[in-house]
């Protein structure tokens, strides 16, 4: 007798399994975090996220005191027991001074001068460019230069609290630890000009960074390089007059700086003819050095921070990059897709097209079913109305659930049960094959119905030889949910469509499960139906292709399919599609580099398949990515126009696929809302069927739980089902 203890346990440790986030949706998650997290950091370096912009206009200036007002560039307010002051360039000495960098095309050029000249100066560098640019840091501080702050971000500090200040400031510092190992203690603030052009909402600023213990370095010569007047009105500005010394006001940064170095080419010899010297701030006044090395964990959270920042700008810029060579091909396929589609309709809807004489000889129809109790009735029920002569079989894989029972019951003509052990689909239709009578064998599933025509549909282009197989019309049956109306929108528009496309291309992929024929000499040719994937349609398509047999498409051999009706069944079954198709593409990869028939195959059908079912969908969630990024950080109306123009040409192919399969338009409006949340689902199955391969995981085959409410057109009704069996839609 099992202690109410031992039961307790087991009953909290159910619960906490049932609690864990499963590993399919953990890992996806923590994927799209660290890539949301990698773009906040690249926006914010980029001055894209907390950036401030405004400007103050001028103010007053009577709570400026006069000796700042008519004082040097340099201000010195760090004391707290004198006055602030101020101090002035020695005579015949000039302290170039660049704002707004590192930039890694001119400053590299303005340093180059610097030291083709024996010169130095003072870099007043961003917080964002200082960690985007860490070796022009680097390379400043080796070659002699000093390094200021000018914020992280360039804000107008006169619009910021102290919190904010601060922030600046100490990013600002932590970038250039990062860079050089240094900091600084000079400053100047964004947007500064002279000293008296300081007012009542600057001064403030000042006096605050002065107590945070940083002199200000403003500037008495401005050269308006940034207005790109000419090389000799630059040179004009920054001339001093009468020998006297200054603080000079460049950019290496901010736009184009050409003007800005062949100025320097210039200016600097020249000067130093007139016994001028270029120098540091701090060399100048005769002070000590404003750098101060960095150490310990100061040193090390500057590094981390700046390796962050140069994973982020790798990263983001390769996903950029990819997306955008996707977006192309993407682009281009829809093109493909809408011309190739046009064509093939237009070839087999012709007055005169046909595959050959009429074919109508017996088929053999294999249904393979494993517990399919709900839907197997009316599936049989279907088949025996065809208006093609017929033999069915039943496979049944071992169910328990009486399926084969129930086909033995109904007593219908042209019907046989084979009952085998539970095996497998594959095996299952295997022993189907090997019992059939007749050359060519119609598949489907056992919660699939066919419409009266549609055997006689799909076994016509067997009248031409070369033909191998063909794939049928799929369609969802039970479209009244909204995740069957999504996944009607994809079989019309994603299988279908695409079966065109790819029957002109003579590379079709897969040959669907639920609607299906093949000649029988063509299987034996190849093996039968394969156990070595979990796509065995896929695997067999494949293989027939490389065997050089054609597969073509019947757009009128429509058959009606039970789609899951819940998340979790829908993602069991296109888990299972995804990593079968990896599967074949990775068995069958040898066909690239083979010749005839197999090598064409594998350099037009497996690229193809490669590019755009398994690596183009797994960089998809970067569109919606960088569409939340756009819309809360990035230009708004730019980044929903882009998002509506690529919606309208997924709604321009779902429209024309609907109207050649003589759909209703209505299930489009859901299409919006199906690229925002179903597609999301299918990115995320994607990915775990990478991470199962990449693992070496294995899948095993899962049964979905059926309704059996699906009947096709022109059927004969099944028996009638009470409403409470519908599974409502999770």
């Amino acid at each position: 007798m099992t202690s109410p203890a031992p039961r307790g346990r087991r009953n909290v440790r159910k619960r906490i399994r049932q609690r864990r986030l499963p590993m399919r949706y953990l890992l996806p998650s923590l994927l799209l975090v660290a890539l949301l997290a990698m773009l906040m950091l690249r926006g914010y370096v980029h001055s894209e996220i907390l950036a401030d912009h405004r400007i103050q206009p001028p103010a007053a200036t009577d709570q400026v005191p006069e000796a700042i007002l008519g004082g040097g560039p340099v201000i010195d307010a760090r004391s707290t027991t004198r006055p602030a002051g101020s101090l002035r360039i020695p005579d015949h000495r000039i302290v170039l001074t660049f704002d707004d960098g590192p930039d890694p095309e001119w400053t590299p050029k303005v340093l180059d001068e610097l030291r083709k000249h024996h010169a130095h100066g003072v870099f007043f560098v961003t917080g964002t460019m200082a960690s985007r640019y860490p070796d022009l840091v680097r390379r400043m501080v080796d070659e002699g230069h000093e390094v200021g702050l000018h914020t992280f971000d360039h804000p107008d500090l006169s619009y910021q609290s102290h919190s904010r200040i601060d922030w600046e400031l100490s990013q600002n510092q932590l970038a250039l630890a990062g860079a050089a190992g240094i900091r600084t203690s000079l400053f100047r603030p964004p947007y500064s000009s002279f000293a008296d052009a300081m007012d009542n909402k600057s001064w403030p600023v000042t006096r605050y960074v002065g107590s945070r213990g940083y002199l200000t370095v403003v500037n008495d010569t401005d050269s308006e390089d940034w207005k790109r007047p000419g090389v000799p009105a630059i040179i004009e500005r920054a001339t001093p007059e009468g020998g006297k010394g200054a603080v000079i006001l460049m950019h290496d940064s901010g736009g184009n700086r050409s003007q800005t170095v062949a100025a320097l080419g210039e200016f600097l010899p020249r000067m130093q003819q007139r016994g001028y010297e270029f120098t540091n701030l701090t060399t100048a006044l005769g002070a000590p050095s404003a750098h101060t090395p960095v150490t310990g964990f100061a040193l090390w959270k500057g590094k981390a921070f700046v390796q962050a920042v140069d994973l982020s700008e790798n990263v983001t810029g390769v996903l950029v990059a990819g997306l955008a060579v996707i977006g192309v091909l993407v682009l281009v396929r829809f093109g493909l897709m809408l011309l190739l589609s046009f064509l093939h309709a237009r070839r087999v809807r012709r007055r005169d097209f046909s595959w050959g004489p009429a074919l109508t000889r017996p088929v053999s129809v294999l249904v393979p079913a494993y517990n399919e109790r709900e839907c197997i009735a009316n599936t049989v029920r279907s088949l025996v109305v065809s208006d093609h002569p017929v033999e069915i079989i039943v496979i049944d894989d071992g169910s328990t659930d009486g399926t084969a029972d129930i086909v033995e019951a109904m007593r219908l003509p042209r019907v046989r049960v084979i009952r085998q052990r539970n095996a497998g689909k594959p095996a299952a239709l295997n022993n189907g094959i090997a019992h059939a009578r007749h050359d060519i064998v119609v598949m489907m599933d056992g919660d699939t119905v066919f419409e009266p025509a549609t055997v006689r549909e799909l076994v016509q282009p067997f009248a031409d030889p070369r033909v191998g197989a063909v794939a049928g019309n799929a369609k969802v049956g039970n479209r009244d949910s909204l995740i069957g109306a999504w996944q009607h929108i994809e079989y019309v528009m994603g299988f279908n469509l695409d079966r065109r496309m790819y029957d002109v291309l003579r590379c079709m992929p897969t040959i669907p499960g639920a609607v299906g024929a093949f000649r029988k000499e063509a299987l034996d040719r190849i093996g039968g139906m394969s156990e070595d994937t979990l796509a065995e349609d896929t695997d067999v398509t494949m293989a027939l292709h490389r065997d050089g047999w054609q597969v073509v498409y019947a757009e009128n051999a429509r058959a009606w399919t039970e789609a899951p009706e819940s998340v979790q069944q829908l993602w069991s079954q296109r888990y299972r599609w995804s990593y079968g198709t990896m599967q074949a593409i990775w068995k069958h990869r040898r066909a690239v580099v083979e010749r005839g028939p197999s090598g064409r195959f594998g350099r037009v059908g497996l690229p193809f398949v490669a590019l755009f079912m398994v690596v183009a969908p797994l960089l998809a969630p970067l569109i919606d990515v960088f569409l939340l990024y756009g819309l809360v950080f990035g230009p708004t109306q730019k980044t929903v126009l882009a998002w509506l123009g690529v919606l309208a040409v997924q709604a321009v192919c779902a429209a024309y696929a609907f109207r050649l399969d003589r759909e209703r338009m209505t299930h489009l409006i859901s299409l919006p809302l199906q690229q925002i949340l179903y597609r999301q689902l299918m990115y995320v199955v994607l990915l775990q069927s990478w991470i199962t391969a990449l693992t070496g995981g294995r899948l095993r085959w899962q049964k979905l739980r059926r309704t059996g409410v699906v009947e096709a057109p022109g059927a004969l009704p099944g028996r009638p089902r009470p409403s409470s069996d519908r599974r409502p839609v999770a």
